[in-house]
């Protein structure tokens, strides 16, 4: 199956940010060290990685059992204040991210930025790019239940949907290096990648796993797209041999 350049079956991508757009965990990981000595506790690497790709308000109950005498949303404020300094003074971009960004803007494929960070950061980050890659954003304060909750990437594809009725999970493509991340998207329905970075990811048939966006462009995530909805039309040929069949 193939489609044409007029008319591709990929209509939109799906970004995560925080370590698949830019690599901003050791950023949160050194904030979270500093907050729990501040408090007498310790705070392992083994710690740091639970909370890879999860909600803040998650991370916050995690910080609060590791000894931090805050209320969540003030561990959640301070955290976010410390990553936006940070990220203010250097954007650590991740390696092929900004090129993918392009080659889809350059094919009129669109973007949407899927986060659990909330939206002062998540705008930082967006602001520093060269071009406006992104439709818009779906940010941690958003929404109600957090990755690996599919609510952000239901939300992301609904608004696309409501331009464009063509636009429909399996045309959309999310981009993520979680655990919470890729079990979100996955579970939403849109076809998924997942990057590792900080973390390995568990083997799954279910998504697609690439070692790095450097070298990627539109015809990769248009592949993907067209694989899934062949397998899709293939099992409703199936499905209708069988009922075929039976009658």
């Amino acid at each position: 199956m193939q489609s044409s350049a007029t008319q591709p079956f990929l209509k939109a991508a799906l970004w995560d940010m925080d370590g698949t757009l830019v690599d901003t965990e050791p950023y949160w990981i050194a904030a979270e060290h500093a907050l729990v000595e501040a408090h007498g506790g310790r705070w392992s690497h083994e710690q740091a990685m639970q909370l890879v790709g999860q909600s803040l308000l998650h991370s916050a109950g995690i910080l609060q059992q590791a000894g931090v005498r805050m209320e969540a949303r003030d561990i959640i404020d301070l955290l976010s204040a410390e990553v936006i300094r940070q990220v203010r003074t250097e954007v650590p971009w991740r390696p092929g991210a900004r090129e993918l960004l392009d080659d889809l803007h350059g094919a009129g494929v669109r973007c949407a930025l899927v986060t659990m960070s909330e939206g002062p950061l998540a705008r930082v980050v967006v602001e520093s790019l060269p071009k406006p890659y992104f439709e818009f954003l779906v940010t941690g304060d958003t929404v109600t239940q957090g990755k690996p909750h599919p609510e952000a990437y239901l939300t992301a594809v609904a608004r696309l949907r409501a331009s464009d009725p063509a636009v429909t999970a399996d045309r959309c493509v999310a981009l993520e290096d979680s655990v919470p991340g890729v079990a979100a998207a996955i579970a939403s329905g849109v076809v998924t990648v997942g990057i590792p970075h900080q973390m390995p990811l568990p083997d799954d048939a279910r998504r697609a796993t690439w070692d790095t966006l450097q070298g990627r462009g539109v015809a990769d995530l248009e592949e993907l797209v067209v694989a899934r909805v062949a397998t899709a039309n293939l099992g409703q040929a199936d499905r209708a041999e069988f009922l075929e069949g039976a009658n």
